[in-house]
């Protein structure tokens, strides 16, 4: 991905862009890389001549030339690059595409159940964590509690679809371990 560089204008008298001084400083200007070419930006800029008639415009187009990035953007460019597949960046990507599976998975409402009795569960542990820590005070009774509302949905959807309600998996187990462990 290119890094847009951001150029300084001034308005002249006559309301068209003109690039500002900090544009002819060598650093701004051309940091060149001798394996790849030049990249260059343009602007335009309109002046407007009233000979005779109001109407009659003319446009000078102006050409700044800004050649290259720093060395460091380059490289980053560069490597970058070399972690994209061609999928994400046709012309320059390196990186092998993955595979994609033969059917793509759609979740069920029994995994969308799932995920709410395994997300209950890590926000039980969270509202343990908060209610046993007075460093935490802060956080108790404040309206982010979710474990209510999420029994709320699980029991919703247990009587809408005729569904059983699950036991924690082993991610919502997991991940609730961690945050006690902490």
């Amino acid at each position: 991905m290119m890094f847009s560089l951001t150029l300084l204008l001034a308005v002249s008298a006559t309301n068209a862009f003109v690039p500002s001084p900090a544009i002819n400083r060598p650093h701004s200007v051309q940091c060149m890389s001798s394996h790849r070419p030049a990249r260059s930006l343009f602007m335009s800029t309109e002046t407007s001549a009233s000979e005779g008639s109001a109407t009659e415009t003319t446009t000078e187009h102006q050409q700044i030339l800004v050649t290259e990035f720093p060395p460091i953007l380059e490289e980053l460019r560069e490597t970058a690059m070399r972690l994209h597949t061609k999928e994400q960046a046709p012309k320059e990507g390196q990186a092998p595409a993955p595979a994609k599976p033969a059917q793509p998975h759609i979740p069920t409402q029994a995994d969308y159940l799932q995920f709410l009795v395994d997300s209950n569960a890590v926000y039980i542990a969270l509202e343990e964590i908060v209610n046993s820590s007075d460093k935490l005070a802060m956080f108790r009774n404040n309206g982010m509690e979710r474990t209510i509302e999420l029994e709320k949905d699980i029991m919703w959807m247990c009587n809408k679809f005729d569904l059983e309600k699950p036991e924690v998996g082993m991610a919502g187990k997991m991940y609730a371990g961690q945050l006690k462990a902490m």
